[in-house]
């Protein structure tokens, strides 16, 4: 008999997670999760679907007290809403899938899920947010083959910025932790009290989130430098194959140059024969100029008389949005 129980306490809820969730994703790593649940400090409330002895799913939760409702885990907030992407629900089967829904404690808004995590609902379904990928193995990881596929008047168009910029002397470094202080002043100067990072909480998720990402080698930093200047700054992380783009900020006093740090991580990715490159979801007027995959990601809005899958919008950070 299947039997579903509440947990509430934070290291049975972490036991859980590493027990069931997959681990596909920088956003499945319990460790990037609690760097972000240490800044928050939400009360967490898992939801466990067990049978035999073994575990069938989970659905992991956390209190939004000031929203008045319950999110994914670990419940990071800016403007009442959530920020890490690829959410999972994992389930064996549809029951599981339905009986653990029923037993939600309060309303619940998920966001950012998977297709596989809906997989079991028989109801229409809407997007949530698009995310957006860059395969290098779709052009035999040949940056000049993708460039070619670009119009003619973008490459020109480019060429032009680039050459501008170049002529002030450019160069790129790597994998200079300082380099990320820059990112949260730019965002801030950039964007005031609309920038994540004014959000001391977010800040300090970040911080966590880049330490912890350094200590473990995965953390991958790019700066542009112009006449000697910082003009952008970007943060990643490389787990396996996958690269994530996390954060970015630029300088408003070199034109193009969101353009030429995001050509450089394509073209960083088709040399190291990368499987996939993740700028996460919102397009900020680039994305599909730069012809990147998208990719569906729905949500949940649910409460313990029924759900129901419906329509956001987000307004998420932005990742080198000047093109």
């Amino acid at each position: 008999m299947l039997k579903i129980r509440v947990c509430e306490d934070i290291e049975e809820c972490r036991r859980i997670w590493e027990l069931i969730w997959p681990q596909e994703c920088i956003f499945d790593l319990w460790a990037i999760r609690d760097c972000f649940a240490r800044a928050f400090n939400r009360p967490v409330k898992f939801i466990a679907a067990e049978e035999s002895g073994k575990m069938r799913g989970a659905l992991a939760l956390s209190w939004i007290e000031e929203e008045g409702l319950f999110a994914q885990f670990p419940g990071e907030t800016w403007k009442g809403k959530t920020w890490l992407e690829q959410n999972k629900i994992p389930a064996e089967n549809s029951l599981v899938f339905s009986e653990m829904l029923a037993a939600l404690p309060g309303r619940t808004h998920l966001r950012y899920l998977t297709p596989e995590s809906i997989a079991w609902d028989n109801q229409s379904i809407e997007l949530d947010e698009t995310g957006y990928l860059f395969y290098p193995g779709q052009y035999n990881y040949s940056f000049q083959q993708y460039l070619h596929q670009l119009s003619k008047k973008f490459r020109k168009n480019y060429a032009k910025e680039s050459s501008l910029l170049e002529a002030q002397g450019v160069s790129f470094r790597h994998d200079n932790i300082s380099d990320a202080e820059h990112i949260f002043s730019m965002n801030i100067e950039a964007f005031k009290e609309n920038s994540y990072f004014s959000d001391p909480r977010f800040l300090n998720a970040f911080e966590n989130l880049t330490a912890w990402l350094h200590d473990k080698g995965l953390l991958r930093t790019t700066a542009v430098i112009i006449g000697g200047e910082i003009a952008a700054v970007d943060i990643g992380a490389v787990w396996g194959s996958h690269y994530t783009v996390l954060a970015g900020g630029t300088n408003p006093h070199f034109a193009g140059v969101a353009k030429m740090i995001n050509f450089h991580h394509l073209e960083w990715s088709c040399e190291q024969r990368l499987e996939v490159v993740d700028f996460l979801c919102g397009d900020f007027g680039w994305k599909e100029r730069f012809h990147l995959t998208p990719r569906p990601l729905f949500q949940i809005t649910a409460s313990p008389a029924g759900f129901a899958i419906s329509e956001s919008i987000h307004t998420g950070m932005s990742v080198n949005c000047e093109v």
